[in-house]
This record gives C-alpha cells, sequence and structure tokens, in this order.
C-alpha cells in the first residue's frame, strides 16, 4: 500500500499505538498474559519493517541484491522454523544440523514455486516483483514447516509406545515413524485449505486487497490472490512432505524410538 492508501504522520502513529495497546490489554485482562509478548512484538515488527524498507529502496533496483535478499529470508525462515519443531534453543547442540534440516524443507518448499512463476513470465523478473512474490512464499514454507514439525514432536512424544510397538513388528524405524507422523502432520495444512476454501466468501485476502487498493481491476486483484493461494498451497504442501520425511529420517527431531 502507498502513501495514497494509509497517511503516513502522527495520526498513523497514534494508530498503531493504541493497536498495541488494545492487544496487549487483551492480553493481560484475558488472563492469557500475553501482554509483554505482544508489545516485544509490536516493537520489533515496527524497526524491522522500518529497516527493511530502507534496505528494500536499494535491493529492489537489482536482481542480485533481491537474490541474497530472499536467501536472507531462507535462513531466518529456516533459523525459526528449527526452534519450533525441535523445541530447543539455536545455542543448544545440534543446532547447525537441525537449521539445516529445516532450511531444506522451507527451501525445497518454496523455490520451486518461486522459479515457476519467474520462469513462467507470470511474475515479471524485477525486484519489486521478486521480492514480495519470494516473500509470501517463503513465509508460507516456514510457518507450515514449524506447524507441522511442532505437532509432530508433540504426537510422537505421546504416542512414542506405539512408534515402539511398529518396531517391534519389524518395521523399519522410518516407516514406524510415518504410521504416526503422516496423518498428525497433515492438519497442518488445515489453515491454508480453509482459506483458499473460503477466500472471496470469508475473508479477501492481502493479495486481493493490495491490488484493488493499488489502483488495479477487480479481476487483476482476483487473478493475483488467486496466483498466491495455489502457490502456498503447493509450497505448503512440499515443505509438510519435507519436514515430515526429515522428522522421521531422525534429522530434526532428537531420541527418537530407533
Amino acid at each position: 500500500m502507498g502513501a495514497s492508501v494509509v497517511e503516513l504522520g502522527p495520526r498513523l502513529a497514534v494508530v498503531l499505538v493504541l493497536l498495541t495497546g488494545l492487544a496487549a490489554a487483551g492480553g493481560r485482562l484475558s488472563g492469557l498474559g500475553q501482554e509483554r509478548p505482544v508489545v516485544v512484538a509490536a516493537l520489533r515488527a515496527t524497526a524491522q519493517l522500518a529497516a527493511v524498507s530502507a534496505v528494500l529502496l536499494a535491493v529492489v533496483r537489482s536482481l542480485w541484491l533481491s537474490a541474497a535478499f530472499v536467501l536472507l529470508m531462507v535462513t531466518v525462515a529456516a533459523v525459526t522454523a528449527a526452534g519450533r519443531v525441535s523445541g530447543l534453543p539455536l545455542r543448544a547442540p545440534g543446532a547447525p544440523r537441525r537449521v539445516a534440516a529445516a532450511a531444506l524443507a522451507v527451501a525445497g518448499g518454496a523455490l520451486p514455486v518461486v522459479l515457476l512463476v519467474l520462469a513462467s513470465g507470470t511474475v515479471p523478473l524485477r525486484g519489486e516483483a521478486v521480492v514480495p512474490v519470494a516473500g509470501i512464499l517463503v513465509g508460507g514454507a516456514m510457518t507450515a514447516t514449524s506447524l507441522a514439525g511442532r505437532r509432530l514432536r508433540e504426537e510422537l512424544t505421546t504416542r512414542r509406545g506405539e512408534v515402539e510397538g511398529a518396531l517391534a513388528l519389524g518395521l523399519l524405524p522410518r516407516d514406524a515413524v510415518l504410521e504416526v507422523a503422516r496423518p498428525s502432520a497433515a492438519t497442518a495444512l488445515l489453515p491454508p485449505l480453509d482459506q483458499t476454501r473460503t477466500v472471496g466468501l470469508v475473508t479477501l485476502p492481502g493479495a486481493y486487497v493490495g491490488v484493488l487498493l493499488g489502483g488495479g481491476s477487480p479481476l487483476a486483484a482476483g487473478a493475483a490472490q488467486l496466483l498466491v493461494l495455489l502457490g502456498l498451497l503447493a509450497v505448503e504442501v512440499a515443505a509438510i512432505w519435507l519436514v515430515t520425511e526429515l522428522v522421521a529420517r531422525g534429522q530434526v527431531l532428537c531420541g527418537l524410538p530407533r
């Protein structure tokens, strides 16, 4: 959105502070105890978006710099997803292996779709188009990897006995884990599936609204949103598939029955 949509100035600053205050107050009054994380998240988002906006002014002018920025996105996404999947801090032993495995899931989900939309000419090969599209897809891959991996960790901890029973029956370790893992990992697809099924009926997602506010036609907005939604579905299915395989092979989670 540009300045014609959101007016920059003191009123915007006041509204942002009020929105943060409302969220923090809700976190406190509800008993959830999330007021501090809300404020920290808002401050981080403000600082990060200000820094990224300044950097992107230069980055989007060069395809090479845009590609480097996308690689940075993948790296940060991999570090974030690795922590969510393993439940361990970055400083814990074995962190490089866990981050590399998470990077494989994130990049393996996002990059083929990014390359497809660029090679087809659907998205122009310009920095100002590549960076936002790649960011949406990498973000979807990170979310899918984190959700699926966390769900797998919880399920395999709870149902450890079933995995051990499958091993006792002669199944290979990978197959024993997958018997429990696959149905659990599939639940990570529910949010993108619901969003895709209900688009236009329940919500008008960001890409659609962005094109409309930018002066595009409703038809162009619908086409852009459909590209994003179907791209995200492809990305998230691939990321969930990869993280499930990595978990089954013991590359992300430690201490699984073998």
